[in-house]
């Protein structure tokens, strides 16, 4: 089975898994039908549907942005376990817009026409299809390998199961949801959401990321020798996060893990600053390649313990003692 669409404009939203946030943006509904459609009615949530099936996705036309987002993924938000799933095929008889498959774990991409950079959590292997370029997702790659497939251009070590990007190409939630206590190397910058929802691994960037590095880190580490933008590790609940230097604040809604910056970092709540030990500054030379006197000097962030409330109590004598506060 599979589903066949031709459009005549183009649709953004296709393929994905979020229906762009559905639970902030509230823009679209699920059940709503796709825009510029020729001759089928098919709703957003029809196509997801058929592609946690297995079933294949053909596209005749332009897609534009949040296309294939979050692909294979459970979603937590729509009551599923946040791991990643078996996903089908699409096939796009087309240009694809810019930011294509963030996030995405699982399945696979075919596109016959251009595929507009940044791109997302993608990687090019050799098309076993006619016509067609192929694309699967580095977590996907990197968690379970090549398989069958031979990475077009890049590099995969099996025996120490590494992924080094070095095609210059510039990608968003490199190694998303990541798994597998595998590495992940990036020879040049790298768009939005760098390690995004980890669980397992190491990425490492030799350049500078954007924003939301490290957002929603579950574990693993994330190590960027050079800069991040805005909400650098944002709602991370464990794991490592390592920068040289954040282009804004970090921290907000963390729940747990430990964010290094080599250059002093402003905190958003309830990150805080704590000091450095010896196992830290072993870290920052492990991952960040640093010195010994320059891994003492890294600047270290958690979550700010609660500090205990206490209430001056004046005593009958005339007294004054300080009673904590439950």
């Amino acid at each position: 089975m599979g589903i066949n669409i031709e459009l005549k404009e183009t649709a953004d939203y296709l393929c994905d898994y979020t229906f762009n946030f559905h639970w902030h943006n509230q823009t679209i509904d699920p059940g709503d039908k796709i825009p510029f459609q020729e001759n089928t009615r098919y709703s957003y949530s029809e196509i997801v549907e058929a592609l946690k099936a297995g079933d294949d996705i053909h596209i005749k036309g332009d897609v534009g942005k949040n296309f294939a987002y979050s692909m294979g993924a459970d979603l937590r938000h729509f009551g599923g376990s946040g791991d990643a799933e078996k996903a089908g095929n699409i096939f796009v008889d087309g240009n694809i817009g810019p930011e294509a498959a963030m996030g995405m774990v699982s399945g696979s991409l075919y596109a016959s026409g251009e595929i507009e950079e940044p791109f997302g959590n993608i990687i090019e292997v050799l098309s076993d299809i006619e016509g067609y370029r192929k694309f699967r997702s580095i977590t996907d790659i990197a968690c379970n390998g090549p398989g069958n497939d031979t990475l077009v251009s890049n590099e995969y070590n099996s025996s120490d199961r590494t992924l080094i990007l070095n095609d210059g190409l510039l990608r968003g939630t490199i190694g998303a949801r990541c798994y597998n206590p595998v590495k992940i190397i990036v020879e040049n910058d790298t768009h939005n959401g760098t390690g995004v929802l980890m669980k397992g691994g190491t990425v490492i960037v030799h350049g500078n990321a954007g924003m939301n590095t490290g957002s929603h880190l579950y574990g693993g580490k994330v190590a960027i020798h050079g800069s991040v933008g805005e909400f650098a590790g944002a709602y991370m609940k464990a794991g490592v996060l390592a920068f040289h230097e954040a282009k804004g604040f970090i921290g907000a809604g963390m729940a747990g893990g430990s964010i290094y910056s080599k250059k002093k970092a402003k905190t958003s709540s309830p990150a805080a600053k704590v000091k450095m030990k010896g196992e830290d500054s072993a870290l920052m030379r492990k991952l960040m390649g640093a010195g010994r006197v320059e891994s003492m000097l890294y600047n270290k962030y958690e979550v700010e313990e609660e500090k205990e409330k206490f209430m001056e109590v004046r005593m009958r004598d005339g007294s004054i003692v300080m009673r904590r506060i439950d």
